[in-house]
């Protein structure tokens, strides 16, 4: 729950930002000249832009969460096996060790959204993000039906 609130207060910061910065690029194009509209239209762009980023973050974040619903649902959602230090972060070596089960298993059914997103969790606990998102997002697209590419 915690994750969600600060998720909604950076989005709602994010968009009084888009709102401050859309009007200065307003103001900008109101001046007139042939420097200030071409500055207020470069203005303009950025918020679009943000937008559109935190569109795309929201809808996998949804659909992520979508999926863990479901997961927990069927009772196959991972179990927190990793040793911890004393000041509460995940042991590398034992992130390590679920993480080459969860490649093995993902290996073994690769068009098993379930084995992707298990993965997706592995790599999420051994800090790697990027491959997270990217096992995630293929999770997502083989729950959808959609073609993935290998």
């Amino acid at each position: 729950m915690r994750a969600k609130i600060t998720y909604a207060v950076t989005a709602a910061v994010l968009v009084v930002y888009f709102v401050l910065v859309g009007s200065r690029g307003v103001l900008l194009i109101q001046h007139g000249t042939a420097l200030t509209v071409t500055f207020g239209v470069a203005v303009l762009i950025l918020p679009f832009i943000g937008i559109w980023f935190l569109w795309k973050n929201t809808q996998f974040v949804q659909r992520a969460n979508r999926l863990a619903a479901e997961l927990e649902a069927e009772g196959g959602l991972p179990v927190d096996e990793l040793r911890r230090t004393p000041s509460g972060r995940i042991d590398r070596d034992s992130a390590d060790e679920v993480f080459a089960r969860r490649k093995a298993e993902t290996e073994d059914a690769p068009d098993d959204w379930r084995c992707w997103f298990r993965l997706a969790v592995a790599y999420h606990d051994a800090r790697d993000t990027p491959r997270a998102r990217k096992a995630m997002q293929r999770a997502i697209a083989l729950h959808a039906g959609k073609p993935v590419n290998a």
